[in-house]
């Protein structure tokens, strides 16, 4: 079996993943499955619609299989950045491992399941093959072949969890440009509700490739936050599908930060009467780094609504793509969506690539969608100098103003807001100024 030019190393990963005895029939069909599938399309390409605009050659130039050495162990403080400053239910991946020391999942209330996705196959294997479907494209399909644990969070019906669930992937690789494939399943049932925070951070050069599946029953509500912050080596892909049922909620914050190259896909079907989906969300990027936020929201049932907000901030020769699809089947009558891409560069080789879009088979609807792309306003950093503000502090104070606004519009509850805040902060560069 042939993936690509130098595919023997995942060849090598994939036998591993296969041959090991702490895992049932269905599971090795899985992986079986996922690598057949990655073999027939292969890594994307631009051809491939959602990455038509990006760089693919950090991804595709040089095989990055996974590990097969355990995950180095590391000190507790070194994720004190990434936390939450109020209590969570935390669960820590290393490299893609669970890592027990680091997490603290704590007492659970009844009705909620939160385990690593390794502990869910053997305690709960009817859970677990939920993790697994059709993998919409070849990244998923090799995650599903080469995966060595993830996560997994179910509410039974009418469960609210109070206290947030924090997931926070580690990478740390040193030389080796290895990969992890986590997987991440959640399922909140009828009147559930959960609010999850997933920061993806580290130290490494590898390759972090994730697949997200949520589902939410009908008159669900999830809160569901992602931080990608990871070394400024790395590479950072993410495929993230849900499915919401009628009166369904998922509110979204995607915050990117790091990685040299990263892609989220984001593909959120809206398949129940008055299922709402909210996206606000911020690139910020510096020097070569480049990232693509594609966003597809399907609309198959009436009344449906979605809206998006995404801000992008970028100098040095950074690269960002919005792409954003709002489609309308028939019969998807009274869909409300609007989307906004809004861009601020702040150097002349920084640029930005925008494409929202709308595809519309229904007549009674009301949809929107607009983007920008500027400079800072010259009058307003003149205002601020001419009152005695130095000019690096009064451009830091404007990008930050454009940024925050977007945490702002999320209206997140203070400890999460506290912590997107932090990481716009250290962006920034409060204490030595924005270059």
């Amino acid at each position: 079996m042939l993936i690509t030019d130098g595919s023997a190393p995942f060849q090598e990963a994939f036998r591993h993943r296969l041959a090991a005895a702490d895992q049932p029939d269905w599971l090795r069909a899985q992986r079986r499955a996922g690598m057949e599938g990655f073999t027939a399309m292969g890594f994307p390409s631009r051809r491939h619609e959602a990455w038509r605009f990006t760089d693919l050659d950090l991804l595709t130039s040089e095989p990055r299989p996974p590990s097969l050495t355990d995950a180095p162990s590391l000190p507790a403080d070194s994720l004190e950045p990434w936390r939450l400053a109020g209590p969570s239910h935390r669960l820590v991946l290393v490299n893609g491992r669970f890592d027990p020391a680091l997490s603290a999942i704590g007492g659970l209330p009844a009705g909620v399941w939160l385990a690593p996705l390794a502990e869910t196959v053997q305690r709960r294997p009817d859970v677990a093959a939920t993790a697994f479907g059709a993998d919409v494209n070849a990244l998923s399909a090799l995650n599903a072949a080469l995966f060595a644990d993830g996560a997994v969070l179910v509410l039974a019906p009418g469960t609210v969890l109070e206290t947030p669930v924090e997931i926070i992937h580690y990478s740390t690789t040193g030389d080796a440009q290895a990969s992890a494939h986590p997987r991440l399943r959640v399922m909140l049932g009828e009147g559930a509700g959960a609010t999850l925070v997933e920061t993806a951070a580290g130290d490494g050069n590898g390759w972090t490739n994730a697949v997200i599946d949520v589902t939410l029953d009908a008159d669900a509500e999830l809160i569901h936050v992602h931080v990608q912050n990871e070394g400024t080596e790395a590479v950072h892909t993410c495929l993230l599908t849900a499915e919401l049922a009628r009166q369904a909620r998922y509110r979204a914050f995607t915050l990117v930060t790091g990685a040299c190259l990263s892609h989220r896909d984001m593909q959120v079907a809206l398949a129940g009467p008055g299922a709402a989906f909210t996206l606000h969300g911020a690139y910020l990027l510096d020097g070569g780094q480049e990232t693509t936020l594609a966003v597809r929201a399907d609309h198959k049932a009436p009344d449906c609504r979605t809206e998006e907000v995404v801000k992008g901030v970028l100098q040095g020769a950074a690269h960002g793509v919005f792409l954003g699809t709002v489609a309308v089947r028939p019969g998807a009558d009274g869909t409300d969506a609007r989307q906004l891409n809004r861009n601020l560069l702040l150097s002349p080789s920084a640029r930005v690539d925008t494409k929202p879009e709308l595809e519309i088979f229904a007549d009674d609807v009301k949809c929107s969608h607009g983007a920008t792309v500027g400079s800072l306003d010259e009058a307003a950093l003149f205002y601020l100098q001419a009152r005695g503000i130095d000019p690096v502090t009064a451009r830091s104070m404007l990008v930050a103003a454009f940024a925050a606004d977007v945490i702002d519009a999320a209206r997140l509850t203070d400890g999460v807001d506290a912590l997107l805040r932090r990481h716009l902060d250290r962006w920034l560069g409060r204490e030595g100024g924005l270059s």
